[in-house]
């Protein structure tokens, strides 16, 4: 909860039962305030480093090893560029099964193919034939003699399992070269997962600037409703008489 100390205060018509008066007010957090990173923070690349989130990581225990201090999850979160935790914070494995078992219903609906994904195809001289990891269809192919050089024999698809060869050919298909692999429903589920991994995090030497910065975001502005610059008063519209 140390994100919200740093929210400036509302004065507020107290709601209470037993308020002496109508102009009894309350200091509460204003939490519709909202943050952001400032566009020259974000861009300055010399402030941030790279972090790929474990299993079971979480943003207290990330701050915590990054700046001693579980109460500055909120900066990994913003830095992050993360605005719904739920849908944007990786899933542990067990959570993504559970997740996708839910979604497709039965075990045997979440193992049906999704897609298929291309393998990197090149010629017998490295030039590239085919980019890896293409979404296509069971149905995709590629004309090989528009690709074909007088001195090509022979083709290199390299994968996940390592290298292979393709004769000279006039066509590769997905079903008869297997130039692609299939990806299950419950595979894709595991693939959008991992890309949430990769986060950028502040780094700690930078730590007193991001704050003061955050602070600087959060204070009011001179306006009708302006106390100062940590401090403003609104009405509670229940209280108020039409």
């Amino acid at each position: 909860m140390a994100y919200f100390n740093e929210f400036p205060n509302l004065l507020y018509q107290s709601p209470l039962d037993h308020k002496n008066s109508s102009g009894d007010y309350i200091i509460i957090k204003n939490i519709f305030r909202r943050t952001r990173i400032r566009e020259h923070l974000r861009e300055s690349v010399m402030m941030f480093n790279k972090f790929v989130i474990g299993e079971g990581d979480r943003p207290d225990t990330i701050a915590n090893a990054l700046y001693d201090d579980s109460r500055l999850d909120y900066i990994v979160v913003l830095c992050a560029g993360i605005t719904n935790i739920t849908n944007e914070w990786p899933l542990q494995d067990y959570q993504v099964y559970d997740y996708a078992l839910q979604k497709y219903g039965s075990e045997t609906e979440m193992n049906k193919i999704h897609h298929y994904e291309t393998f990197e195809i090149r010629d017998d001289q490295a030039r590239q034939i085919l980019p890896p990891n293409l979404i296509v269809d069971k149905d995709f192919k590629i004309d090989g003699t528009a690709h074909k050089f007088p001195s090509t024999s022979r083709y290199t698809i390299r994968s996940d399992q390592g290298y292979r060869q393709l004769d000279d050919k006039d066509e590769f298909s997905v079903l008869t070269d297997g130039i692609a692999a299939a990806v299950t429903n419950l595979q894709n589920e595991f693939m959008i997962n991992e890309k949430k991994r990769e986060i950028d995090v502040l780094k700690p030497e930078y730590l007193n600037l991001f704050v003061n910065d955050l602070r600087d975001i959060l204070q009011y502005d001179e306006s009708s409703s302006f106390i100062n610059v940590d401090l403003a008063v609104t009405e509670n519209t229940e209280t108020i008489n039409p």
